[in-house]
């Protein structure tokens, strides 16, 4: 019986069949047997998250603008399904045509968050295949990876053939060049290999070793060979506007996370926030030519049906003329009743012409991110705001009738004191009070969420240690008591152990892997869902592994400490991260790149801002 036929008998006795049928809006539907190379595009979470991943869904479409390729998807199933799965003998498979995936030529990854590294290795598990590369010779499907964890591959190693660094529409069109002729002669697995290892953005681990010192630091990381770079330089799309978006979108049939349409106004970011990676691995920033972003939106619209439609980057009203383009959206899309999403808004450049433009159709949840509770702390991060910013916009949008506020803080961050967790529960208040001194009559909901300071590789704070688990809930307390004793102030937070084994995954290194088999074996799996994740299982991992966990996650390191990752070139000079990092215990802000360069290093891609093009 094939997979379809089996599949389609479980699905009245799980939860949310839809996740497993395909057949969506826009889903591409071509005979496998007349492409050259099929690819499953493997996303390593639930379906509902993985269709809201943009990227996922620009990758799906490009790939399938060739003919001679065939994109499909696979997601993870949800616990009831693997058993099910695991009971009838189905491997894991895709929507498109319910193939396995030991089928296909090219096994893809897209890697978000070092949560879903489990998941990773339970997708390939599923799958029916090896999981580790050695294991895999030729005519097994070649594993690969992309996405910002990539900028740290270490702890997936033994597990991935080839890490994509960077953005992916043009590397991956080459790679599958290659990968075509690799399968159609008689070309060897390493050779193969050490050709993708020699196009540029592409990181194949086999081909490097580290050596270590007797404290567990690392001593060497070095290529075995002379034919691969010492080290791999990320690839950047340098023109937002001739590069492929897809206007004709794969739209779900059932509700996801992000239930709309998208439009990425421009990549990367130059506000320079010191604990941010993606501003960081992202740059230079590129806009997308206004006309563009116009004629994207009334197509998807027109082609989706979604009735939202959000203009996502990773600072989206720092676009220039935002409130212009707001405008000339809203012409097409209030007679639809299509709402306008504005997600990652900066409280110092969010005007009132924009906030009168997006409230027209429906007023949606204002969400910022002042990240820190004092103007001192703050500028240590290098958030420039100024808190008279955070109350005006705040009052501005109460007057225009909103009623809900969400404020994102982190815990933890360098020189953080008492001070600095009382002044969130200050804002907070303040905020309360600017909604009372209004005499406004209906009520307010203002969220505080606090998520703790995870230091990332790439950035000004990757020598940073982060908070131990008793000094983050001690954070915690102080503040949720502080808090409860306002009126209409809801705080929640992030999980405490998640946030320590996130740190260790993030900056760690080979031995990891290990680890990860371990935690396979134990069970894990979805550990970014609290309801699956088990610390002491992970401390068991560490154990079998002889890893002790808090060498990644509590201790400084030395500016002149090897990284796991500094093979890995994100242009971004080690020079700038230092003189970042020290300026930060001066608590000196930085400008940000709109308004000079800083001389970060990354103006050598020769793209966007840093060589002068605006919209």
């Amino acid at each position: 019986m094939v997979v379809k036929d089996k599949l389609f008998k479980l699905l009245y006795s799980v939860e949310k069949p839809g996740r497993y049928i395909g057949n969506e809006i826009n889903m591409v539907e071509k005979d496998p047997n007349k492409v050259d190379i099929r690819f499953a595009f493997c996303f390593p979470d639930i379906y509902e998250i993985g269709m809201s991943h943009l990227g996922l869904k620009i990758l799906y479409h490009l790939l399938n603008k060739r003919e001679d390729v065939y994109c499909e998807r696979a997601f993870m199933p949800w616990i009831d399904m693997q058993e099910k799965m695991q009971k009838e003998g189905i491997k894991l498979f895709t929507l498109e045509t319910f193939t396995t995936l030991d089928e296909f030529d090219i096994i893809g990854f897209s890697l978000s968050y070092e949560m879903s590294y489990t998941n990773v290795l339970k997708m390939i598990k599923l799958s029916g295949i090896p999981l580790e590369s050695k294991n895999r010779p030729k005519g097994m499907p070649i594993v690969i990876a992309g996405g910002p964890c990539t900028y740290n591959p270490e702890p997936l190693w033994e597990f991935i053939d080839v890490f994509v660094i960077g953005e992916g529409e043009e590397v991956i069109l080459e790679f599958v060049d290659l990968f075509k002729e690799y399968k159609f002669s008689e070309m060897s697995k390493e050779e193969f290999l050490l050709r993708c290892a020699n196009i540029e953005g592409c990181y194949v681990p086999s081909f490097y070793e580290v050596k270590y010192n007797q404290d567990g630091t690392i001593k060497a990381i070095f290529p075995t060979t002379s034919q691969v770079p010492g080290k791999v330089k990320k690839r950047i799309i340098k023109d937002m506007d001739s590069v492929y978006f897809p206007t004709k979108m794969i739209t779900p049939l059932i509700e996801v996370v992000h239930d709309r349409a998208v439009v990425e106004v421009f990549r990367g970011c130059g506000r320079g926030c010191r604990f941010c990676q993606a501003g960081v691995i992202y740059r230079p920033v590129r806009f997308r030519s206004m006309g563009k972003v116009i004629e994207y939106s009334k197509e998807l619209i027109e082609s989706t049906g979604c009735n939202e439609l959000s203009l996502i980057s990773l600072s989206t009203s720092d676009y220039p003329n935002i409130e212009t383009l707001a405008k000339n959206i809203l012409q097409f899309t209030e007679d639809k009743k299509v709402n306008i999403s504005l997600p990652s808004l900066r409280l110092d450049s969010t005007s009132l012409e924009l906030l009168k433009q997006i409230e027209k159709v429906r007023k949606p949840t204002l969400t910022f991110a002042p990240e820190a509770g004092t103007q001192k702390l703050r500028d240590v991060i290098n958030k420039n705001i100024q808190e008279e910013d955070i109350y005006s916009t705040v009052k501005l949008a109460f007057e225009r009738g909103f009623q809900n506020v969400k404020l994102y803080f982190m815990l933890g961050l360098p020189t953080e004191t008492n001070e600095d967790i009382i002044g969130i529960y200050e804002i907070a208040r303040n905020i309360r009070q600017i909604y009372s001194d209004l005499g406004l009559k209906k009520r307010v909901r203002i969220t505080v969420s606090t998520s703790f300071f995870v230091p990332k590789p790439h950035t000004p704070f990757q020598w940073e240690p982060q908070d131990s688990i008793d000094e983050m809930k001690r954070k915690m307390k102080m503040l949720k008591e502080k808090l409860s004793k306002i009126k209409d102030v809801e705080y929640n937070w992030h999980d405490f152990y998640l946030s320590k084994l996130e740190a260790v995954l993030s900056r760690g290194d080979r031995r990891l892997s290990a680890v990860l088999k371990n935690a396979l074996e134990l069970g894990c799996q979805f550990d970014e869902w609290g309801e699956f994740f088990d610390f002491s299982k992970w401390q068991l991992a560490f154990e079998k592994a002889n890893v002790d966990y808090k060498f990644y996650s509590d201790r400084r390191r030395d500016f002149d400490e090897i990284l796991p990752w500094e093979m890995i070139d994100t242009g971004v000079s080690k020079e700038f991260l230092i003189k970042e990092c020290k300026l930060a215990y001066e608590a000196k802000p930085t400008p940000s790149c709109f308004e000079s360069c800083i001389g970060c290093g990354v103006a050598t891609f020769k793209g966007g801002i840093c060589v002068g093009k605006k919209v």
